[in-house]
């Protein structure tokens, strides 16, 4: 912060004169660790869920919810925490179960998948004993039922 002199004999004294070029380059660091942080914020690797063209909207609520990841290389994960194995993986549902037997399961997987390894991991969850299993879609571009698209939406 600066001040600004006034040699005119009339004048007030010294006039405060911010300088904002320093904040403003603090903003811009921060913004740009920012954007350079956030998408690592999902553990594991990254996986694109199939895209439909009618995704269920009452879907977007939050609950409480276990979600489940299995990659396209056989990596899972409950929630962030990766398993080493379908053993693991297993057992850590059966935690779980104990915990909470009515909690809903979201299970997520790459498109690329096979779609019998995706099912096994869908075995798993039911023989562990979890009632209701959800699959994490994504909207498919350009979809006329996506509000996004539709005439007049933002």
């Amino acid at each position: 912060m600066g001040a600004a002199v006034d040699t005119h004999p009339k004048g007030k004294g010294p006039r405060p004169d911010i300088n904002i070029t320093p904040l403003v380059d603090i903003v811009l660091v921060l913004l740009i660790i920012f954007m350079v942080i956030t998408p690592q914020l999902e553990a594991g690797e990254p996986v694109e869920p199939p895209q439909v063209t009618n995704v269920d909207p009452s879907s977007k609520t939050k609950l409480d919810v276990l979600t489940l990841t299995y990659t396209r290389s056989g990596k899972y994960f409950v929630e962030k925490d990766a398993l080493p194995d379908a053993t693991a993986f297993e057992e850590r549902l059966k935690q779980e179960h104990a915990k909470n037997a009515a909690r809903r399961v979201m299970l997520k997987g790459d498109f690329r998948t096979e779609y019998g390894r995706m099912r096994d991991v869908f075995e798993v969850v039911q023989r562990v004993g979890f009632k209701g299993v959800s699959l994490i879609v994504s909207q498919k571009p350009g979809d006329p039922s996506d509000p996004a698209h539709v005439a007049g939406g933002e």
